[in-house]
């Protein structure tokens, strides 16, 4: 049996793929050394325990490996192994009766809140149309020190605990495990409109909610 190195960055997509389907036993607990940990974190968001998220994500493995042969590389191996992942992991929560489908969903009235989406957007703008009137930053700019902090990790958590359950998926996809938006869209079956006002009002509300830490650590 051969064996891959996939230290580099997602390594050679085309050659992973070939090792998964010649059963190249290291390049498959590469992937999961690689994404295991971010599917379990995306699977605790639906499921009703870790022993509930533990089943869906192995359970994610073994439809990934039997359906390799038919995978089209129409999209990233990454963004394929998560759309798998949520789709069983919405059918499990939706069996257990704690799911509210919310792809459909227009873009003006998809924040629970109920806040319009005017708000974030300006649809007059001769060459910005429908983009953000703000700019809500990333945590790249929060000093690394503080990002590392147990305070900060725990404030953060719980402001993602308490977002409501679209807003965050789409900011645990996006801005915790690194998803790009197209990919979160294609996981999700989210149009590109309802993604970004998700993102941005997840955003918002985290934003919020660590507002006096993040200001005392910029001064």
């Amino acid at each position: 049996m051969t064996s891959t190195n996939l230290s580099e960055p997602l390594a050679d997509e085309a050659r992973t793929i070939e090792a998964l389907l010649a059963g190249d036993e290291e390049a498959f607990r590469a992937l999961i050394d690689l994404h295991g940990g971010p599917m379990l974190r995306v699977a605790l968001l639906y499921a009703s325990s870790r022993a509930v998220a533990e089943e869906i994500v192995q359970e994610t493995w073994l439809a990934m490996l039997g359906a390799l042969g038919a995978f089209e590389r129409r999209s990233s191996l990454k963004t394929w192994l998560f759309t798998i992942l949520v789709n069983r992991a919405k059918r499990r929560a939706e069996r257990e009766g704690r799911s509210v489908p919310f792809s459909s969903v227009p873009v003006d009235v998809v924040d629970e809140a109920g806040t319009e989406s005017n708000e974030f957007f300006d649809a007059s703008h001769p060459r910005w149309a429908h983009c953000w009137t703000t700019v809500v930053r990333t945590w790249e700019t929060i000093p690394g020190e503080g990002l590392l902090g147990d305070e900060l990790q725990r404030r953060l958590a719980a402001a993602v605990r308490a977002l409501p359950e679209s807003q965050r998926l789409v900011f645990t996809l996006h801005d915790v495990e690194g998803l790009s938006g197209e990919e979160v869209c294609n996981a999700l079956a989210l149009s590109g409109s309802n993604q970004r006002v998700l993102l941005h009002r997840a955003r918002l509300k985290v934003r919020s909610a660590l507002r006096q830490y993040i200001d005392e650590n910029d001064a």
